[in-house]
C-alpha cells in the first residue's frame, strides 16, 4: 500500500515537473520568436549587410520655443558599391559637379579602402539606373551655420561622446536616442550588393528622457551672431531676459566649425573657447558701477557732493590720467559716471576704501561662478589681502590690476540692477525632455533674493541712462525703440606681450521698465564707445524689430 503511494507520489511529481519545463519551453519559444524577434532579426541582418547609420544617434537640443537647434539638416548622401562608382564615368562626372566635398576630399574617399562609401551631396541628383547605388537622407548632428556651437559644444564622433558644452554636460542623456539605419546586404566575400536594403528604425520609448531644453531664443540668437560676423570683431555677447535671469543669447567669436573640431585644436586663435563664460577680462571703466553702487549703499549722500577733476589722480608715486586730460574740472557723482571721468572715481574709491569696493563686486557676483549649466566657465579675479593696499585703490576704483571678469558676470550685474536690487539665478538650460521636447525634470533654479537696496539701484539705473543721453555712449540712438541705457570701458589687456584695449558697453533695454540685458566685449578695441557701443545699438534695434 505504501509501495502504491510513493509510485503515485512520484508520478504526479513528474507530472508537475514535466508541465512546469514545457511551459518554460514555450515561454523560452514566445520570447525568442515573438517578444525578442526583431533584435534578433536585427542581429542576423546585421551579420550579412553593412551598416549605414541614417542619423547622428544622439538626442536633440532644443531652444526655448522647441526649434531645433541640433539634428535639424539633412544632407543627400550617395552610398554605394566603390568599385561601381569609380568605374562609371557619367556617374563619377555627374558626383564631382555635385558633391559637397572638395577635389582632395572627393579624391580621398574614391581611393580608400572601402568597398561601400559615402558621398555628401549639395542638391538632390538624378543618377543613371545603376545597381548597388543609393541616394539617402542623413540626418546632421550640426547645422551649416554652427549656430550657437560655443553653448552646444562638439562630440567625440568615433565614440559619440560629448567633449565640451552641453554635449558633454548631458551626454548620458543625449546619447540615449533613436538609431536610424539602412542596411545593405552584400555577398559572403562582401564585395557585391545582392540587391538588398532594409531600413531600421531602433526607437527609445517615447517617455525616456534623450533631449535637453535651453532658454536660449533662436531668434534673438541668430541676430547676434549675424552682427558679430558682419562687423568681423573677436570678442562676446550676452543677451537675458531681464523678468526670469533666463539667457536668450550666448555668442563667442571666433566660432568653430563643429563639423570638423580637428581643425582647431592646435589652432591659437582661440576658437574654441566660450568667452562669454571661459575667459574672464579687465572690466575697465564699467566697474564703475561697482564703485558707485558701494559709494551709495554707504551714503546716499555721495550722489550730492562735487568733486574736481585735474586730468589725472596721483597716489603716493602712483600717476593715473583720466579719460580727459586736460581734466573735467567740477564735477558731481552723475556727470562723471556719464563722462566716465576716472578722477572722480578714484577719489570716491580712496573715501570708502578697497575693501568695502570688493565685498560689493563679490555681492554682484564678481570672483564666482554662475553656474548656469555650462561646466566651462571660470571664476574671474579679485583682489586680496596685500593686493587692496596702497596705490592699488588707484586700479581697483577704476576696474583695471587684478580684477577679472567675464561677460556672463557683467550681464549678472546688469540683471541686478534692472531689477531693483535683486538677484536672478542665471541658466541656459531649462531642462531635460523627451526626444519630442516634453519636459521630465525642469533645471533647478534658486530663489531670487536682494543684493543691494533698491534705492542704490534705482539711482544707478538713473546714472546708466544718463551715460547715453549725454555721457560716452551719446553716439548711439535708441529713442525710436523706448531708449536704452548702460555703461561703456575701455579696459588695458595684454596680447602677446602687447597692449591692448577691450571694449565694453553693458547695459539694458528699453529705458523704462527693462526686458532685456546686454553685454557687448570687443577684443583688441578702439575703444567701448566707438567698438561695443555701435553693436549694443544694432542688437537692441534688431530685437525690437523682430518683436514688436
Amino acid at each position: 500500500m505504501r509501495r502504491n503511494k510513493r509510485i503515485k507520489s512520484r508520478i504526479f511529481a513528474f507530472k508537475v515537473l514535466s508541465t512546469i519545463v514545457f511551459f518554460a519551453l514555450i515561454g523560452r519559444l514566445y520570447f525568442i520568436q515573438i517578444y525578442n524577434s526583431e533584435e534578433l532579426k536585427l542581429e542576423s541582418l546585421k551579420q550579412r549587410s553593412i551598416e549605414v547609420s541614417l542619423n547622428s544617434n544622439r538626442g536633440p537640443i532644443y531652444d526655448r520655443n522647441l526649434i531645433p537647434l541640433t539634428n535639424r539638416e539633412k544632407t543627400k548622401t550617395i552610398v554605394g558599391q566603390r568599385d561601381a562608382i569609380v568605374n562609371n564615368k557619367d556617374l563619377l562626372e555627374t558626383i564631382r559637379k555635385n558633391t559637397a566635398l572638395s577635389y582632395w576630399e572627393l579624391y580621398e574617399v574614391l581611393n580608400s579602402n572601402n568597398k561601400i562609401i559615402q558621398i555628401p551631396l549639395i542638391r538632390d541628383i538624378e543618377l543613371p539606373n545603376i545597381n548597388n547605388i543609393f541616394v539617402i537622407d542623413k540626418i546632421n548632428r550640426y547645422s551649416e551655420d554652427n549656430l550657437l556651437s560655443h553653448v552646444i559644444g562638439y562630440i567625440n564622433r568615433a565614440e559619440n561622446r560629448g567633449e565640451a558644452g552641453i554635449e558633454k554636460v548631458y551626454d548620458e542623456f543625449l546619447k540615449n536616442t533613436d538609431k536610424e539605419s539602412l542596411f545593405i546586404e552584400y555577398d559572403k566575400n562582401r564585395s557585391l550588393i545582392l540587391g538588398g536594403s532594409y531600413y531600421v528604425d531602433s526607437s527609445t520609448k517615447p517617455e525616456e528622457p534623450s533631449g535637453v531644453k535651453l532658454t536660449i531664443d533662436y531668434r534673438i540668437q541668430k541676430i547676434v551672431e549675424n552682427i558679430l560676423d558682419e562687423v568681423n570683431e573677436k570678442g562676446a555677447v550676452v543677451v537675458a531676459d531681464m523678468e526670469s535671469g533666463e539667457i536668450l543669447a550666448l555668442a563667442s567669436r571666433p566660432s568653430f566649425n563643429q563639423k570638423n573640431i580637428e581643425d582647431y585644436l592646435n589652432r591659437k586663435d582661440m576658437s574654441l573657447y566660450n568667452k562669454a563664460i571661459q575667459v574672464s577680462y579687465p572690466p575697465g571703466s564699467i566697474f564703475k558701477i561697482v564703485v558707485s553702487l558701494a559709494a551709495l549703499e554707504e551714503n546716499l549722500d555721495f550722489l550730492n557732493r562735487d568733486y574736481y577733476c585735474n586730468g589725472y589722480e596721483k597716489i603716493n608715486n602712483v600717476v593715473i590720467k583720466c579719460n580727459n586730460s586736460n581734466g573735467h574740472g567740477k564735477i558731481d557723482l552723475r556727470e562723471g559716471f556719464a563722462k566716465s571721468c576716472n578722477s572722480i572715481f578714484i577719489q570716491i574709491g580712496k573715501e570708502i576704501g578697497a575693501k568695502k569696493i570688493i565685498e560689493m563686486a563679490q555681492k554682484l557676483g564678481f570672483g564666482q561662478k554662475m553656474n548656469i549649466g555650462l561646466l566651462e566657465e571660470v571664476e574671474g579675479s579679485l583682489p586680496e589681502g596685500e593686493e587692496l593696499l596702497g596705490p592699488a585703490i588707484g586700479n581697483i576704483s577704476i576696474g583695471q590690476g587684478k580684477i577679472q571678469a567675464t561677460p556672463l558676470q557683467i550681464t549678472n550685474m546688469m540683471l541686478i540692477i534692472g531689477n531693483d536690487g535683486v538677484k536672478k539665478d542665471m541658466t541656459i538650460v531649462q531642462g531635460i525632455t523627451t526626444k519630442d521636447g516634453r519636459m521630465i525634470k525642469p533645471y533647478n533654479k534658486e530663489e531670487d533674493r536682494r543684493v543691494i537696496s533698491k534705492e542704490s539701484a534705482k539711482i544707478v539705473q538713473e546714472l546708466l541712462k544718463e551715460v547715453i543721453n549725454t555721457g560716452t555712449a551719446s553716439s548711439i540712438d535708441l529713442d525710436d525703440i523706448g531708449g536704452g541705457a548702460g555703461k561703456t570701458g575701455s579696459a588695458e589687456g595684454i596680447l602677446r606681450g602687447e597692449p591692448i584695449i577691450h571694449g565694453w558697453f553693458a547695459g539694458f533695454f528699453p529705458r523704462e521698465k527693462p526686458k532685456f540685458a546686454i553685454t557687448v566685449l570687443v577684443e583688441e578695441a578702439s575703444s567701448g564707445s566707438k567698438s561695443a557701443a555701435p553693436i549694443f545699438e544694432r542688437i537692441c534695434k534688431e530685437i525690437f524689430s523682430e518683436f514688436y
